[in-house]
């Protein structure tokens, strides 16, 4: 089945451009096999069936058959051609779809209704996960359609205080992001509250050390520049007046977030106050894993499954 790009689904309500362009670009690509974990609440499970509907993906269900078949039958929504594989619990769904992915049978992975900690456990298991060799690292790629460019948060989910490697790195794979998705001119913003470094403030002296590290390519298909104050990041009026230079400032595409919790807020402030759609991936791992919260719509989590797709190849 074809993508199916103008169709509305669940909360777009037609101004979420970017939204469905990411689902054009998706278009007359083979569907993705795709492992869902514990899709046992109304929101996973409809979000893996529309994501299927749409042609993006070929669900496979790990979690209880019975559940998931009364589930189905309660939302109104059918199970024909879709792979369900029999799983008591949370945890042995997604140790046995990390092991679908490890053998090759499913090409990504896509959270259901089971804790981002429990599933992350799996994943990062050095022996049994989908370690690859590089960090995992989580980014949003939003739609909100009060902002002229697609944005990239990153990361909100995994990485709770990082370091100057790890932000590296974090860096690298939203840019890895970012190309997939077609963002020509990736402009990084590596985020702080002020502009200016203060070597009591660890995230300026990062974003300070970031943006050196760019220009001697130890960041790579990007510019980078940091420390900006979100405002400085995305407005032009604020970056002028501060007299920054404009390759990155004002027009930012991928932010860089401090720590989890300022990257956390920041995505559901875009999302809750500005109308936006927020996809969610992790980044460096074997396959591609659409990784949403719980209580996201059919959208957010259609729009995940579009990133994994174009993750893919």
């Amino acid at each position: 089945m074809p993508v199916q790009s103008g169709a509305s689904i669940g909360g777009d309500d037609g101004r979420h451009v970017r939204f469905r362009y990411l689902l054009s670009r998706c278009r007359g690509r083979p569907r993705l096999p795709m492992a869902i974990v514990h899709p046992c609440d109304a929101l996973s499970l409809e979000g893996a069936l529309d994501a299927a509907s749409c042609g993006l993906i070929e669900p496979w269900l790990f979690g209880p058959e019975e559940r998931i078949r009364r589930l189905a039958e309660t939302i109104g929504k059918g199970l024909e051609g879709v792979i369900l594989h029999d799983a008591p619990d949370r945890m042995e769904a997604a140790r046995a779809a990390v092991r679908a992915c490890r053998r090759g049978d499913v090409h990504g992975l896509m959270k259901g209704d089971i804790h981002t900690a429990e599933l992350l456990r799996v994943l990062l298991d050095r022996e049994h996960g989908l370690r690859i060799g590089g960090r995992l690292s989580h980014a949003f790629a939003i739609d909100t359609p009060a902002y002229s460019h697609p944005l990239i948060v990153s990361d909100g989910v995994i990485h709770l205080r990082p370091g100057l490697e790890e932000k590296r790195q974090i860096c690298q794979n939203a840019i890895t992001l970012a190309k997939a998705i077609g963002i020509e001119h990736r402009r990084v913003a590596i985020l702080a509250a002020v502009e200016t470094v203060h070597e009591t403030m660890t995230a300026t002296m990062h974003a300070a050390a970031l943006s050196k590290m760019a220009e001697r390519g130890q960041i790579l298909d990007a510019d980078v520049e940091g420390p900006l104050a979100l405002d400085n990041a995305i407005s032009h009026a604020a970056a002028s007046v501060k007299h920054l230079d404009p390759h990155v400032s004002g027009r930012a595409n991928i932010l860089i977030a401090p720590d989890l919790e300022s990257g956390n807020i920041l995505t559901k402030a875009l999302v809750l106050l500005a109308d936006g759609i927020a996809a969610g991936v992790v980044l460096g791992a074997s396959v591609p894993i659409a990784l949403t919260s719980r209580a996201d719509t059919s959208t957010a989590r259609v729009a995940s499954a579009a990133l994994a797709v174009l993750l893919s190849g």
